[in-house]
């Protein structure tokens, strides 16, 4: 008897894991109707049915999953196994998701030292958030914020906590201490960061005009540019503590989440990712070794 095609087992052990046709085309990008065409084709070659179909949902019998608990393994074992041969295939190559903000404010400024102590070691950078697809990406680590729940396969390390503050520039700093009447900038990619921050400190919502910026960034330039006050992550603007051109009036407080590195694979399995590790924990560390130069007035 010869095995039907390798793709219509794919297809079975996605629509098994999701226990939907809707959520597995979404996941393999294709239509709804592809994945149930391909299900259909395969129940016909093995002569059993694998889900039980009822009102438009799906739900694996028994036949179903004792095929899933085959497939499931075998297509974890094959992807890890094309991205460990893809990584011996470009070992002096280390691909790096970073969250937008922080790779612009923070790392950028910091990889000629990490160029300077592996010069091997070609280092490419992507600028995205949320979760990622090892796999289908070729990324070989991400920096995330720990706001999301990620693939428990996934290797992890927490790097550092996020301390979250307000600044402005010298000139828009408020002299009383208090944020009334204050300009507030405010991101769609961070909505609750000012809430976060003043539930921390137990704080009023103070009344103030609030100005709305797309992304994170966006608001840390227009405080640079001294029109108001916005939310930030200390690692997004410790260069310019440091320059003088934004102050943080009222310090920086743990927020409760964390900067996390991710991989698809132990980081001790790949020098590249071990050596990226060290090199960004050492600067991660001395950054949190500023932060203490602020007050902290909130928590």
């Amino acid at each position: 008897m010869s095995l039907p095609p390798l793709a219509s087992f794919r297809f079975f052990t996605v629509a098994a894991q999701t226990q939907s046709f809707v959520k597995a085309a979404q996941l393999l990008h294709v239509t709804h109707g592809a994945v149930s065409r391909q299900v259909r084709l395969l129940e016909e070659a093995l002569g059993l049915e694998l889900f039980e179909r009822r009102n438009r949902a799906i739900f694996l019998n028994q036949a179903g999953r004792t095929l899933y608990n085959v497939t499931a393994p075998l297509f974890e074992q094959l992807e890890s196994t094309v991205h460990r041969l893809q990584n011996e295939a470009r070992e002096d190559v280390l691909v790096v998701s970073c969250e937008p903000t922080i790779a612009m404010k923070w790392l950028i400024p910091r990889l000629p030292d990490f160029h300077a102590r592996y010069p091997h070691l070609q280092l490419q950078l992507l600028a995205a958030g949320g979760p990622i697809d090892f796999a289908r990406t070729g990324v070989d680590l991400a920096i995330r914020r720990d706001d999301f729940h990620w693939d428990e396969s996934l290797h992890s390390v927490a790097i550092c906590e996020e301390w979250i503050g307000p600044v402005c520039t010298p000139s828009n700093c408020p002299e009383d201490g208090r944020l009334e009447g204050q300009q507030l900038l405010r991101s769609r990619t961070r909505p609750a960061a000012w809430d976060n921050w003043l539930r921390m400190g137990d704080q009023p919502v103070p009344v103030a005009p609030r100005v709305e910026y797309e992304h994170f960034y966006l608001c840390l330039q227009a405080a640079t540019a001294g029109l108001g006050i916005s939310m930030a992550s200390f690692l997004m603007v410790q260069d310019e503590l440091a320059s003088g051109q934004l102050v943080a009036p009222f310090g920086f407080a743990a927020d409760g989440s964390s900067y996390c590195l991710l991989s698809a694979v132990p980081f001790e399995h790949s020098a590249k990712c071990e050596h990226f590790r060290t090199w960004v924990t050492g600067h991660i560390d001395h950054s949190l070794e500023q932060v203490k130069r602020f007050k902290q007035k909130v928590g």
